[in-house]
């Protein structure tokens, strides 16, 4: 009788040591800090073509916010080389409703103008795109447009410029996306005047000659952090 009252002694003791622990462990994960959610949309140049996600500015971005102190978390980054905004709005925004995004940005745009998109179209389905984004979000204001960078610099960019006016004809586009950023209230991180650095530069391009080394990937995040944090922490 003795030897049953002592194992059920400890079978209790364990069971009640292993409650304690998973009530504990349990309290403390619903304690964990809330991580903003962030969706980044886009093409080659936010997916990252040629480089590891990693080095790609999306994932650099979040490492950078978190050493800040501003918890983020990259939740989808349906970006696809090659697609144009009519892409984004096909393929990508279906992702983004679904990914229940906090925070997200957009780098769209130079697919239109090397597949000769005309700048209404093009400013026609930047409407569409912002409008969707920005009903989707909790704060409509945490959404960071990106410009277009200047591919004609690169040693492989003259093979899509073949007119000699990709410099002037990214610019007209990189003015409609300024120029929604300003009638919307949204921030616009510029990073056309450093992707125009790349010119004879191959530390900042990719060895497809065409796209951004992690290198240059680095100063586009460091471009974006200052918006992304006064973007996340104003009231």
């Amino acid at each position: 009788m003795k030897k049953y009252l002592v194992s059920l002694l400890v079978a209790l003791t364990i069971g009640l040591t292993f409650f304690s622990i998973s009530s504990y462990s349990s309290r403390f994960k619903n304690h964990e800090p809330h991580k903003i959610r962030y969706v980044a949309l886009g093409d080659s140049y936010t997916i990252g073509e040629g480089v590891r996600s990693y080095e790609a500015f999306p994932e650099v971005l979040v490492k950078m916010l978190n050493r800040e102190g501003v918890q983020v978390k990259l939740i989808a980054n349906p970006s696809v080389t090659g697609w144009t905004t009519q892409d984004l709005i096909e393929k990508e925004l279906p992702i983004y409703d679904s990914s229940r995004p906090e925070f997200a940005t957009l780098l769209i745009g130079v697919n239109d103008w090397v597949q000769e998109v005309d700048e209404e179209l093009f400013h026609k389905n930047l409407i569409q795109i912002l409008d969707r984004m920005q009903t989707k979000l909790p704060d409509k204001h945490h959404l960071i447009l990106i410009t277009i960078p200047d591919f004609s610099v690169t040693p492989t960019g003259k093979n899509f410029d073949q007119d000699g006016d990709a410099e002037a004809g990214i610019a007209r586009f990189n003015t409609i996306i300024k120029e929604e950023g300003k009638l919307r209230n949204l921030p616009v991180a510029d990073i056309y005047p450093l992707t125009q650095r790349m010119k004879d530069n191959r530390e900042f391009i990719n060895p497809d000659g065409l796209h951004p080394s992690p290198k240059e990937y680095e100063l586009w995040a460091e471009k974006i952090l200052p918006i992304a944090l006064k973007t996340l922490t104003s009231k």
